[in-house]
């Protein structure tokens, strides 16, 4: 049976298997997941007779929201306590279908392992496996040769693995869908990495300069005490910053933030900026309406917003915001581009991105 291996934050099994389960709908493609309920990804499973691949080719990946990486599964492997790369190989050996050339190999730990010598074991593994499945033929001589795909091993501990592969144009910048931040001492609070981590899964690589070189004009609404207004001033950015709270003394004195003592919902600028920041938490939906409003009104050209979701219906939910916003900004009449995902520096929320286009 054709099965993708979807990744998503722990607890949030559920609404990645629904997500899925509806985009492969949309396109015609019907299938049924099975959740690892806390493990942090989903199996799902065509019941057609249309491929894994089929799917990936018509689902892209930065289209959904609760899934942050996948790859297609080949099978499952045994591993025995000696010679676990001989029984990678043979497991390759023994699949009775094809797959996409690869040239590089990864090996991928859930997001919620405890295990500090599985993990460590995981890292030392990578280079002898690599050698012997390019002795064998599984992998491509030059590790740096162009391949359609990439070779993927997800260890569920020290006796079974799952094997598949992820394609070249429709998988994560980042294994499992994870930037790896390091948050400097300088930062006034822990969610600057939320709008770091946004801009790396959001914004084109090759082109984040022209999204955030220095002069920009930035709005922060609920910003004390400066998480997100640091990250904006760190590109130089000019920034104003909303809040009824006290910002930080130090990020204050960098002469790059005005702090507007109010509400974050009801400021605007007196003309139209370059972005809008909020992580206000109140009603999903009253957020989705601001962000709308701020887009469709020109008060800003760029948006990162979230969305606090509540326990029971977080899917659901997402639904609801997402036709908000895109209701909203078709009767403004403007074009645009929406962009949402469960980020790993997100907790209940989902971060957004709206950049205006028309």
């Amino acid at each position: 049976m054709e099965q993708i291996l979807a990744f998503c934050r722990p607890g949030f099994e559920a609404e990645a298997g629904r997500e899925l389960t509806d985009k492969g709908a949309q396109c015609g493609l019907f299938g049924y997941f099975e959740p690892e309920k806390g493990q942090g990804f989903v199996r799902y499973s065509l019941s057609g007779a249309e491929t894994a691949e089929t799917l990936l080719a018509r689902v892209a990946l930065e289209d959904l929201v609760f899934i942050r990486d996948w790859f297609v599964v080949l099978g499952h492997c045994s591993l025995p306590g000696q010679d676990r790369v001989g029984a990678v190989i043979t497991g390759l050996g023994n699949l009775d279908r094809g797959y996409p050339g690869c040239a590089r190999l990864e090996i991928r730990l859930s997001e919620n392992n405890s295990d500090r010598d599985l993990g460590n074991f995981a890292r030392k593994w990578v280079s002898p496996l690599s050698r012997g499945l390019r002795g064998a033929g599984f992998l491509k001589a030059d590790q740096n040769a162009p391949a359609p795909a990439r070779l993927e091993i997800l260890l569920l501990d020290f006796q079974q693995a799952v094997m598949g592969y992820s394609l070249e144009g429709n998988r994560s910048r980042y294994v499992g869908g994870i930037p790896r931040l390091r948050l400097p001492a300088s930062a006034p609070s822990r969610s600057a990495l939320k709008l770091e981590e946004a801009w790396k899964v959001f914004l084109p690589p090759d082109q984040e300069l022209d999204y955030l070189g220095g002069g920009k004009q930035a709005a922060d609404l609920g910003a004390a005490p400066g998480g997100w207004t640091w990250q904006l001033v760190r590109q130089g950015m000019f920034v104003t910053a909303v809040d009824n709270g006290p910002m930080n003394a130090e990020l204050m004195a960098s002469g790059q933030v005005v702090h507007v003592e109010g509400d974050g919902y009801s400021w605007r600028p007196k003309r139209g900026i370059d972005w809008m920041v909020c992580d206000i938490v109140d009603q999903p939906r009253k957020t989705a309406r601001l962000a709308v409003d701020w887009i469709a009104g020109g008060f800003a050209r760029y948006t990162v917003f979230n969305l606090k979701l509540p326990m029971k219906k977080r899917y659901d939910e997402w639904l609801i915001c997402r036709d908000i916003i895109v209701t909203g900004l078709a009767e403004a009449g403007i074009g645009y581009r929406l962009r949402a995902r469960h980020l790993y520096h997100d907790r209940e929320e989902i971060t957004c991105f709206i950049e205006r286009t028309g």
